[in-house]
């Protein structure tokens, strides 16, 4: 059992419209990485919700994301973030760009299940990378 962490990360995933890449990332963060950090999710251009297939995927991992909906980044605007993961391949708020760090992975709005399997399974282990290198830095500061 790991000791808490006298204070967590905030971390900010952004896509573009918060329905697939940023709500997968929020939802392995919140279940990977509880104990180091806080995850929050937008979108550039938010939907109006999160597609079948991206709830779909994630139930197989038994990561349910039923509490979780598209936001946009004006929601986050004066908060602040650790750690900033823009996905969405834009530009995104002068604020914001101090601490982001921009991940490559694929849309797969409109694509079929074997795309949404193939970026969740990217996003899981991009995640946990980025857990284990928070767990790091709080131990790190005790």
């Amino acid at each position: 059992m790991r000791p808490p962490v006298s204070k967590k990360f905030k971390v900010l995933f952004i896509c573009i419209g918060n329905a697939c890449r940023s709500q997968i990332a929020e939802g392995f963060a919140r279940a990977y990485g509880s104990d180091v950090l806080d995850a929050f999710s937008a979108g550039l251009m938010p939907t109006v919700s999160i597609p079948s297939l991206t709830r779909k995927v994630m139930l197989e991992k038994n990561l349910p994301i039923d509490q979780q909906f598209p936001k946009g980044l004006e929601l986050y605007q004066r908060a602040a973030f650790d750690v900033v993961i823009n996905m969405s391949g834009q530009p995104i708020a002068r604020g914001l760009q101090s601490v982001a760090r921009n991940w490559v992975v694929f849309d797969p709005i409109g694509q079929g299940e074997g795309v949404f399997r193939q970026v969740r399974d990217q996003l899981e282990n991009q995640v946990m990378l980025l857990v284990l290198e928070l767990r790091s830095k709080a131990a790190k500061a005790q």
